[in-house]
């Protein structure tokens, strides 16, 4: 009886300790070992000049290319915020630039300016939803348009896990980051 008393309050204890492991947020160390934060000061800039939080704009970027200028997609994107040239290029024409190049791209402060205001652009157009901001970001606003006249939600299952890790990793970013990203 006692061998049966104490197996079920050990089954129970580590029933316990693993629940309490699962909910219990990652130590700061560890989430910023695996969530990486790099060109800060380029990231609050943007974030600022564009009204977005920083730990927005990190996340994004994370998301999109771990922070890795020199990225390139299959699909043709390019940069740290994994922009199409042609969303790039008519980024540059509305906002005043008039020699892009696709180069351009893979320069940090260019990427996350142009990917900010696209970002930002998102956002306005559909009324701050940042969900539907960020499945527009990665399905492109023709398809959410579409699923929306429908009435449906987002189709591609991999823009709902697009959504859902960027979402994740601005949580992420602003604990374990937020003194970097607002400047203190």
């Amino acid at each position: 009886m006692k061998r049966l008393v104490l197996a079920v309050l050990l089954v129970a204890a580590a029933a316990g300790g693993v629940a309490a492991w699962v909910v219990t947020a990652q130590p700061e160390w560890y989430e910023r070992i695996r969530y990486p934060l790099r060109y800060e000061a380029i990231v609050r800039t943007h974030a600022r000049n564009y009204d977005l939080p920083p730990a927005l704009l990190a996340a994004v970027i994370y998301t999109e290319s771990k922070f890795d200028a020199s990225a390139r997609s299959d699909a043709g994107a390019v940069g740290l915020m994994q922009l199409l040239p042609e969303t790039a290029q008519g980024i540059a024409t509305r906002t005043g630039g008039h020699k892009f190049v696709v180069g351009d791209l893979l320069d940090p402060e260019i990427n996350v300016r142009y990917g900010s205001w696209y970002l930002r652009n998102l956002l306005n157009r559909y009324d701050d939803d940042l969900p539907t901001a960020l499945a527009a970001y990665h399905a492109g606003q023709g398809n959410v348009d579409a699923w929306r006249r429908r009435g449906v939600g987002v189709q591609f299952p991999e823009t709902r896990s697009y959504v859902k890790k960027v979402l994740h990793a601005e949580e992420v970013y602003a604990d374990a980051y937020g003194d970097e990203l607002s400047g203190a």
